[in-house]
């Protein structure tokens, strides 16, 4: 075990943890907090005098579960996690005035990065009224050769190749995946720096090869990483060539060539948290430059091409975060600590293309989203979110699109949880390649993808949810649920498409939560049944699919 400090050589009590934090029963580390050395009293305007960084492996081999040879091994085989890494996310160093807050809110920050497992951060009062703090982390098995299937709508998804989250420790992503679905067969690589230099700039580059086009795509810049942060800049570039379908009950009816050029430049600056709420200004450029063209030797001649766009405008807007967070497991997890958002944020966003900067017309760019939390994690709560995006022209709104959600969690016991959410989308005037789309795909699971098009849709969803203590060869957690989901489209998508009003499904479902992994995702294995369609659909969906959440 590597413990790396900053600051004086460490104290007894630092070098001797609690008990509690050394026997944590099922995991690497014990939840966060402060703890008190008898005697030592929290001076008022105490310091932090040190910061221990102890990153640990993917297995406990104090604890007798995982002490065999096969974790041995697997520790063996993988590179931890390096100190400075760690140390590069946090929010405080020695000689800073003593915050509980940013303990709490680099907790977070750590337990974002898909390499890191647990993180835990301790404060311990020493002799001279001062703080000393402990960061823990375990890691995520990083390099991970990877065939993945899933099936959803009737359709296959396979990927074939390698990822690496956490390259030699150093915490820089670098993915290389062969990939084949129902829309393109790609080939892509993907490197993903968080801490450029040791700093908070990230970058990201991605290049795709496809059986349709090619795709290159560039970030840099310094996000707001913290709500205290008061400066941030993002330099982005997307180019992308593709063919497009037009989809009517799962399959396709049209298509289209589509070219896409994309730049933006922005600068933010905030004056951090005051009372509970981080308020941030941004202002920037875009060029946003969208062509469409009929597909060469297309089997859907006479297809409908959507409207060419230039769109070049600088822009303006502001953010409002409340400081409201809580931890949680087994919501939209199995097995981790999730940090939820429970309180309020609003965002707005403006901008005028205008001919004189080279756009193809005059509009005013709009965009709007809000988010609440309610309630608590051991009880009930809720979270709601809106957004508002458009271009006001000449003749109105054009491309208006508005969305509401709201999700309902309602804890039953530490095992069983009760989910419901409702999700309606409205829109107007939109542009052809911006349809509003429902099918198994994105949350009607008894139905193909892409089954219904239009301009609105609504969708229902109750879920119950149900998470085990069955931990197989320590690698996976495991859940289910039984489902009932309901969802209609509405409109005119601006081709021809079939309305069939509600259509309903149930089914059950596995949950296999990978939490040793840096995939970090959820494999969803279920099997749903249809209650309404037309008569060529299947009568059962196996749906085979990861996400992000459960």
């Amino acid at each position: 075990m590597a413990l790396v400090a900053l600051g004086v050589p460490a104290a007894a009590s630092l070098a001797s943890p609690p008990t509690s934090w050394a026997q944590a029963p099922d995991s690497n580390l014990a939840s966060s907090g402060s703890f008190l050395v008898p005697g030592n009293r929290l001076s008022p305007d105490a310091v932090i005098d040190q910061v221990v960084v102890d990153p640990r492996n993917v297995f406990d081999l104090d604890n007798p579960k995982e002490n065999s040879i096969f974790y041995r091994l697997a520790d063996k085989l993988h590179i931890k996690t390096q100190p400075h890494v760690v140390s590069t996310q946090l929010l405080f160093k020695p000689g800073d005035q003593y915050d509980q807050r940013l303990l709490q809110e680099s907790e977070r920050i750590l337990r974002e990065n898909r390499f890191i497992q647990t993180a835990s951060i301790k404060s311990d009062v020493n002799a001279d009224g001062n703080v000393d703090v402990i960061v823990r982390t375990s890691d995520t098995w990083s390099l991970v050769p990877s065939f993945s299937f899933s099936r959803s709508g009737g359709k296959n998804d396979t990927k074939l190749g390698i990822r690496e989250t956490n390259l030699l420790g150093s915490g820089i992503q670098v993915e290389a995946f062969s990939t084949s679905n129902v829309d393109r067969d790609s080939k892509f690589i993907k490197v993903f720096d968080p801490n450029v230099g040791n700093s908070w700039y990230r970058m990201q580059l991605r290049f795709e090869n496809n059986s349709d086009g090619n795709s290159k795509e560039m970030n840099f810049g310094k996000p707001f990483y913290s709500l205290d942060s008061t400066d941030a800049n993002d330099l982005s570039f997307y180019d992308n060539r593709r063919v497009d379908s037009y989809y009517d009950l799962g399959d396709i009816v049209g298509e289209y060539a589509h070219s896409s050029n994309i730049y933006e430049l922005a600068k933010g600056w905030s004056h951090g948290l005051h009372n509970g709420w981080a308020t941030r200004y941004y202002a920037g450029a875009k060029y946003d430059e969208q062509s469409f063209t009929q597909v060469v030797n297309s089997n859907y001649q006479g297809s409908i091409i959507p409207d060419d766009r230039k769109l070049v405008y600088p822009f303006f807007g502001v953010d409002l975060i409340q400081d409201d967070y809580e931890k949680a497991h087994n919501f939209d997890q199995i097995g981790r600590v999730e940090d939820r958002f429970v309180g309020t944020r609003l965002s707005a966003r403006v901008g005028p293309a205008l001919n004189a900067l080279g756009s193809d017309r005059n509009a005013l760019m709009i965009s709007a989203d809000a988010e609440k939390g309610l309630g608590n994690s051991e009880h009930t709560s809720w979270l709601l979110s809106g957004s508002f995006a458009s271009r006001y022209e000449n003749s109105g709104f054009q491309d208006l699109m508005l969305g509401a959600s709201a999700r309902y969690y309602h804890r039953q016991s530490d095992r069983w949880l009760f989910f419901a959410s409702l999700n309606g989308t409205y829109g107007h005037n939109l542009d052809l390649d911006h349809p509003v789309l429902l099918g198994g795909d994105n949350g009607l699971r008894g139905y193909p993808l892409r089954y219904q098009a239009g301009s609105g849709s609504s969708l229902v969803t109750f879920e119950e949810r149900f998470f085990s203590n069955w931990f197989p060869l320590r690698l996976f957690h495991v859940g289910a649920a039984v489902f009932f989901d309901a969802g209609r489209t509405w409109g005119d998508a601006g081709y021809d498409e079939t309305h069939m009003g509600w259509l309903k499904d149930a089914g059950i479902g596995l949950r296999i939560g990978s939490t040793r992994s840096g995939l970090g995702n959820v494999l969803h294995i279920d099997l749903a049944f249809p209650m309404d369609g037309d008569p060529s659909i299947n009568k059962m969906q196996v749906v085979v699919m990861t996400k992000q959440s459960f």
